[in-house]
């Protein structure tokens, strides 16, 4: 019982790439808090890679509990974690930034399943002379049954 509502749960919105931009998110927050041997150079510059990592964190977690927003949460997240190249010690040692554009892409191309037809019937629809689809999706990126 529990198994299936989490499968349904993680079914329903961009899990994966939310999880790859979480722990990007965490990876690069963490490397400025590291010892001094492993970093060579901290100070201010800690400061842009503790915030960026935050905002990953918070973009991946919006992807989970608000999938409506994946499209702006997976450019958004491929964007910091581009940035995060430059300005956060190779985006967390090119980790952190492959991660991030990883779980950018996935929670910007994750697409809703379409519910069931009313009919019953496991068959798709035919399409209409005009073009048009016989029914309107909910969704308003065109998310196809």
């Amino acid at each position: 019982m529990l198994l299936s509502r989490w499968r349904r749960w993680r079914r329903g919105r961009p899990f994966w790439g939310g999880l790859f931009a979480v722990l990007a998110g965490a990876w690069i927050c963490v490397l400025p808090l590291a010892p001094l041997k492993i970093m060579l150079q901290q100070g201010i510059a800690g400061i842009p890679s503790v915030l960026m990592g935050v905002i990953m964190i918070v973009l991946g977690l919006t992807a989970w509990f608000s999938p409506r927003q994946r499209g702006l949460a997976g450019v958004l997240t491929t964007l910091i974690a581009t940035a995060a190249l430059v300005l956060s010690n190779l985006g967390g040692f090119l980790i952190g930034t492959l991660l991030g554009i990883l779980g950018g892409g996935l929670m910007f191309a994750w697409q809703p399943y379409a519910a069931p037809r009313a009919g019953g019937s496991a068959a798709p629809a035919r399409p209409s002379p005009a073009g048009t689809s016989p029914t309107p999706h909910p969704d308003p990126q065109g998310a196809q049954p």
